[in-house]
């Protein structure tokens, strides 16, 4: 009995449809749209950060010829919040906001416009160094993740255009 129960639901999961994105490996439909992508250069410190993350995780890039530019445009905000009882600031909150598109060069066509965002709190401590540090620290955190969002984001649409994408 629990060998059919077992049988019946691998049969189950493999009626389901689901298919795994990276499918193929490096040569699979998403795989090869990601390498394919070109990321111009992205204004300040922030965008140095998220640019070089994109490109790690986009793989291959520069290895083919783009077939996609991907524009970015950040926006990093630090506001001071939680005051003390001598009127300083004990805690800060870093924002990264990133707005994408992703761009066919063969035809100009926008393919994807998205957002994508993360915040992270830092706690101000009486050493300037350790509150900067923590500052930078918190960039360098939310470039990563920002740039996983868009990364997945942008290989979700690319698996939706491919051929039996869903």
């Amino acid at each position: 009995m629990k060998h059919l129960a077992v049988l019946a639901a691998a049969l189950l999961l493999s009626a389901c449809g689901l298919s795994p994105m990276y499918a193929g490996g490096a040569s699979g439909q998403v795989a090869q749209g990601l390498s394919a992508i070109d990321v111009p250069a992205i204004e300040g410190r922030a965008g140095w950060l998220v640019r070089n993350a994109l490109t790690d995780r986009l793989g291959a890039a520069g290895r083919t010829t783009p077939r996609y530019r991907l524009d970015v445009r950040l926006d990093d905000r630090l506001e001071g919040l939680g005051l003390l009882s001598d009127d300083t600031i004990g805690r800060e909150r870093r924002t990264l906001r990133a707005r994408y598109q992703l761009v066919d060069l063969a035809t100009g066509a926008i393919v994807l416009d998205a957002t994508a965002g993360s915040d992270a709190g830092i706690d101000v401590v009486s050493s300037e160094y350790a509150t900067i540090a923590a500052e930078q620290t918190a960039l360098e955190n939310l470039a990563k993740v920002v740039a996983d969002r868009i990364v997945t984001r942008v290989a979700l649409q690319l698996r939706g255009e491919a051929p039996g994408g869903q």
